[in-house]
Formats: structure tokens, sequence, C-alpha cells
């Protein structure tokens, strides 16, 4: 049952990762001019969407590999992992399958649309706030030995405040935004390390693997 859990989480992280890092490098195109609507936003929507269940599904896993006291942690990351999902899917369900074809056809419903502090703005944000605390909680899931895969779980939710005022700032601008750019980093890392730590549990002897939990 754990090498199936482990298999699984490993391809939940990894396609969690290639979300966010299509999502990062999309994001990074629309802030310097180089993507537009509504390429922009379609491409940012759809990777993120392609994070949200991805990692709700790896912290599953996670659940079903932790040992002992390690599972009261992942549990309680699989519950804000649902929450993560639930909010995120929503805001992006709506936008890929309403927002962006009503635009493109003049008729889009202002209420319906992410601006900052709108309501679907705000769903955004809390999703965000509930995965950065899942992963914060998910480091203390991991074993001790997996120095870095811990670190940089933990490094996503230290993040997370920064990511919530950028959000709830009465004024927002790319200025503001860029403060919350370390968090491509630590999402990224800690995605693609959590898929490693999955594959080492599934063949401990694979040597990339072991490089990159870097234990």
């Amino acid at each position: 049952m754990e090498t199936s859990a482990a298999r699984l989480g490993f391809y939940a992280a990894s396609v969690a990762f290639l979300g966010a890092a299509g999502y990062c490098v999309v994001q990074l195109a629309q802030v310097v001019g180089l993507a537009r609507f509504p390429v922009a936003d379609i491409l940012i929507y759809a990777f993120s969407l392609g994070i949200a269940v991805p990692f709700m599904i790896a912290v599953l896993a996670l659940t079903f590999t932790a040992e002992g006291e390690r599972r009261v942690w992942a549990s309680a990351a699989l519950l804000l992992s649902v929450l993560y999902a639930t909010y995120v899917t929503l805001v992006y369900a709506v936008q890929l399958a309403s927002v962006i074809p009503a635009t493109l056809a003049g008729g889009a419903a202002h209420e319906l649309t992410v601006y900052p502090h709108s309501m679907f703005w705000t769903l955004d944000g809390l999703g965000y706030v509930c995965m950065g605390a899942a992963t914060a909680l998910a480091a203390f899931a991991v074993p001790r030995e997996s120095v870095w895969t811990r670190r940089f779980l933990l490094a996503n939710g230290w993040i997370t405040p920064v990511v919530a005022f950028v959000y709830l700032y009465p004024q927002f601008s790319n200025g503001l935004l860029m403060l919350a750019s370390p968090w491509s980093v630590t999402a990224c890392g800690s995605l693609l390390l959590l898929a490693a730590y999955f594959r080492r549990l599934v063949a401990p002897d694979t040597v990339v693997f072991r490089v990159l939990l870097i234990d």
C-alpha cells in the first residue's frame, strides 16, 4: 500500500511542479509585457488549475506514507489542501469557462472577473494561504532525514504571510507583486523535492533522486 501511495504521490507532485513552473514562467512573461490577454490569462489559469488537484493528491499520498505521529501533520495538511483546491478550482474554472470567453465576446460579468479586491481575487488569495499552510504542516509529516524537502515545505509556509499581504494591501501594483516572487522558488522547489521524496520511497537506490533529496 505504501509503495502504491508513494508512486501516486510522485506522479501527483510532479504534475503539480510542472503546473507551478508553467505558471511562474507565464506570470513573469505577463509582468514584463511578453504575454498579453487572452493568451496570458488562459495559460496562467490553466497552469494554476494544474497545481490544485495534483497537490491535494500528493498530500493524500503523504498521509499514507507517513508513520506514527507524522500522520497527524499529514492529515492536517490534507484538510488545508482540500480547501486550497476547492477555492482555486472554483476561481480558475469560472475564469476559463465563463469569464474569458465572455470577455472575448464583449460581455463578461464584472462581478465574476478577477481584479484586485474582487470576490474571486479574495477566493484566490484564500487558496494560496491554505496551500502555504498545508505545505508548512506537510513539512512535519516528512522524516527529519529529508532535510531539504522539509526546509522548502516550511519556506513555502513562511512566505504565505507575504502572499496574503500582497492580496490584501489596498493598492495593488506589479512592484507589490514582486514582494511575493520568492513563492516561485519555494513552491516549485517544495513540489519538486516532494516528488523526489516519493520517488525515493518507491526506488530508494535511484541515484538521481537521492541527489535531489540532498539527505
